[in-house]
């Protein structure tokens, strides 16, 4: 016999089927029941959380984009990207993050945006493997001074130079050096009108684009660049930094490592980077590992471009429980 009464998990199931097999909007199934958007709503959450509704989604064969969500999913990331690629380190690998990377950065660009970028040979890269793409009233801006000679490929004004160029954007530059004799210099520099404001505006960017370096007189970006002494990279090595971004290193936790070479810098702090609501991190090869890892640890990024081989090594330790 039937009932003609109709139970709440009745209209939970007709609203259900409605919306996610007919694939009608939520305005119509809420014309269609007699119910406002907001209880349309509020009955999908609940379907799904009743589990009436149970939404699978498969990723593209051959894709590692179930992998990079897992991932991502665990970190906190908003986003992870793995370029894969035969290499494990060197020019192949900048090469194929950098074509990772590319798609990425020009999806979080819209018209008005600032993107605030650091310096290296990924982010050099991957401006070079960048298409021309006009992004309307962008903004590109140097977030850390010169380092090394001014026509170095990696060094931060001729990034922000090249990658204003392609996206047809405004570009401001920092005019300074990245690093200055003393603090006093710094803190003077620091204070002139022109400096502060790019400062400033580089802090109040949607997007960064920053590459993570590591503490060694070796790294290419920085032997290049002549950057750090014998005396600073043994005082970083003393406090446990096994990472910088834009120059302001952190341990394995993603702690900040203050040192004599943190106040000499005309950059923005760590702290300022991580307040800009996107920081898209480009690094690879295993080199890099612990300075990859401690910025995950320490939530210094929200996307992260990487190789295959940094990371199925992040995914070895996320397993054993050490990520």
């Amino acid at each position: 016999m039937l009932d003609g009464h109709e139970s709440e998990q009745d209209l939970l199931f007709k609203v259900s089927e409605a919306y996610y097999l007919e694939g009608a909007t939520q305005a119509e199934v809420g014309r269609r029941f007699g119910l406002s958007r907001v209880k349309v709503s509020r009955l999908l959450k609940r379907a799904r959380d009743e589990q009436m509704v149970q939404i699978s989604v498969t990723p593209p064969t051959g894709s590692l984009a179930g992998i990079e969500q897992q991932l991502a999913n665990h970190l906190g990331l908003d986003e992870l990207i793995i370029a894969d690629l035969d290499a494990v380190d060197g020019a192949a690998v900048l090469a194929a993050i950098a074509a990772a990377a590319t798609p990425v950065l020009l999806r979080h660009l819209c018209e008005g945006t600032t993107l605030a970028v650091s310096w290296g040979a990924t982010l050099a890269a991957l401006v070079a493997a960048l298409p021309r793409r006009p992004v309307p009233r962008a903004t590109v801006v140097q977030m850390l001074g010169g380092l090394g000679r001014v026509e170095h490929e990696a060094q931060g004004a001729d990034i922000a130079r090249r990658l204003a160029m392609t996206l047809e954007a405004d570009c401001r530059l920092l005019a300074s050096p990245g690093i200055v004799a003393s603090k006093e210099v710094r803190d003077a520099l620091i204070s002139d009108p022109q400096i502060y404001d790019t400062l400033a505006l580089a802090a109040s960017a949607q997007v960064a684009l920053v590459g993570i370096g590591t503490p060694s007189r070796s790294a290419p970006a920085l032997r290049d660049a002549a950057t750090l002494s014998v005396v600073e990279t043994e005082e970083l090595a003393s406090r446990g930094a096994v990472g910088d971004i834009s120059l302001r290193h952190y341990d394995a936790n993603g702690q900040l490592v203050a040192t004599g070479l943190s106040r000499r810098i005309i950059g923005l702090e760590l702290a300022q980077i991580c307040q800009i609501p996107c920081v898209i991190a480009v690094a690879g090869g295993m080199a890099k590992f612990t300075a990859i890892r401690g910025a995950l640890t320490g939530h210094l990024i929200n996307v992260l471009v990487t190789d295959v081989y940094v990371a199925r090594r992040i995914l070895e330790e996320v397993e054993r429980g050490q990520l």
